[in-house]
C-alpha cells in the first residue's frame, strides 16, 4: 500500500494544516509500519505553473527543449506519484478564501484528461475514485456553516469540487479554524482537530 502525503502551507514549523497531516499520516500508517510514504512539501520543492508550453508539449509534434523536456517530466513524476497512491494525505492552509498557489499546482498537474477523467457522451467521468483523501485544512477565521464568513470559503469547496470531479466524492476533511483569533482559540481548535485526527480508520 502507497500513501502520498502533501503539505502546502507557507509557515513551516508554525503551521497548523502541517501538525495536522504529520499526525493524520502517523495514525493511518501506526498498525502498518509496511505503508509506503512518499513526502512532498510543495513550498520547499515547488510545481512550475502550468503553461501553454507544456499542454501543447503533450503532443507528439512539439518541439521540446531542454526546459519544456523537465517540465513534462516533472508533471509525469506528479501525476505517477498521484496515481499510484492508494491513501492521499493533503494539508491545506486557507489563503486569501482559496488554497495556496503551490497546492494548485499540484492540482493543475494531477487533472490529467485520460488519467484521472475522462469526456463521456453522458458528461465527464472521474477515473480516481479508488483512492482514499484526508483533507487537514486549517483556517484563520471562521467560515463554518452558518457563520457569515461561510461564502467566502474556497479552498475545501473548491478542493470537494476537484477531487468529486476525477472521481472522489467522499474524502475525509479535518478542520482547525479560527487560529487567529487569538491564543486560546488557536489552542482549542488545534487540540479539536487532533482529537478528531486520532479517530481516523488506520489503514
Amino acid at each position: 500500500m502507497k500513501l502520498l502525503h502533501l503539505d502546502s502551507s507557507i509557515l513551516g514549523d508554525h503551521s497548523v494544516s502541517r501538525a495536522l497531516s504529520k499526525a493524520a499520516v502517523e495514525r493511518i500508517t501506526a498498525d502498518n509500519p509496511a505503508i509506503e510514504v512518499t513526502y512532498h512539501d510543495l513550498v520547499a520543492e515547488p510545481i512550475a505553473h502550468l503553461t501553454g508550453r507544456y499542454l501543447a508539449g503533450q503532443s507528439d509534434d512539439v518541439q521540446h527543449d531542454q526546459a519544456l523536456q523537465e517540465d513534462l517530466a516533472l508533471g509525469g513524476k506528479v501525476l505517477e506519484a498521484f496515481l499510484a497512491a492508494d491513501i492521499v494525505v493533503i494539508g491545506v492552509a486557507l489563503y486569501n478564501f482559496s488554497i495556496s498557489s503551490q497546492l494548485k499546482s499540484w492540482v493543475d498537474r494531477i487533472c490529467v484528461v485520460g488519467k484521472t477523467f475522462r469526456y463521456t457522451e453522458a458528461g465527464p467521468e472521474g477515473l480516481a475514485g479508488d483512492k482514499r483523501v484526508i483533507l487537514t485544512i486549517a483556517r484563520g477565521g471562521l467560515y463554518g456553516p452558518g457563520t457569515p464568513s461561510q461564502p467566502f470559503e474556497h479552498a475545501e469547496t473548491y478542493l470537494r469540487s476537484v477531487l468529486a470531479f476525477i472521481g472522489v466524492t467522499n474524502p475525509e476533511v479535518i478542520v482547525a479554524e479560527g487560529l487567529a483569533l487569538g491564543a486560546e482559540p488557536r489552542e482549542a481548535a488545534t487540540k479539536a482537530a487532533l482529537e478528531t485526527v486520532a479517530t481516523l480508520k488506520a489503514a
